[in-house]
């Protein structure tokens, strides 16, 4: 059974936010350089090529640079989906992960923005990978996504969004 599990392991994280915020707001905030950088301090994480600061948008590609698991490594994302405010996919093109794919939806609802999240991810190495990811990898990136979507909640719940979204103040 066990090795049944770890075979067929395809993880999927969802992860639902609700920030009192406008759905802009908080849209913008997700797709934010400069915020990303600020929510992965742990890690170190900068844009290094690409779109390094201020905002992505479709077609745009954005190469990160960070430590994970005490192993510098870059990872470079394209924007393949685009609709502001409700929805956008960020897709891995190049780093460590077979794939990733990313997908932001915002709903708004009486003054409430409900962020999803669904991040869809492979590992290499087979079912060495698979192993990996049902001991390792989903707890870890999960609490990276949610420690992303704290910070965003963070500054849309307050003023401190201007400083990284001046052009909407």
């Amino acid at each position: 059974m066990f090795a049944y599990v770890i075979i067929f392991y395809m993880p999927v994280i969802e992860l639902k936010t609700n920030i009192q915020a406008p759905i802009e707001v908080c849209f913008d905030l997700a797709r934010s350089i400069d915020l990303h950088e600020l929510s992965t301090g742990n890690t170190r994480e900068r844009a290094v090529a690409g779109v390094t600061t201020g905002l992505i948008g479709l077609g745009e590609t954005v190469t990160f640079e960070a430590t994970h698991f005490g192993v510098r490594q870059r990872l470079t994302s394209v924007i393949a989906a685009f609709e502001r405010p409700r929805h956008f996919r960020d897709e891995m093109v190049k780093g460590a992960f077979r794939y990733i794919r990313h997908d932001h939806f915002f709903e708004g609802k009486n003054g409430v923005t409900v962020m999803t999240d669904q991040f869809d991810f492979g590992s290499p190495l087979g079912v060495l990978g698979r192993l990996a990811n049902w001991l390792v990898l989903t707890n870890y990136l999960r609490n990276f996504i949610d420690q992303r979507n704290m910070m965003i909640k963070q500054y849309a719940e307050s003023d401190k969004w201007k400083e990284v979204l001046p052009a909407l103040s």
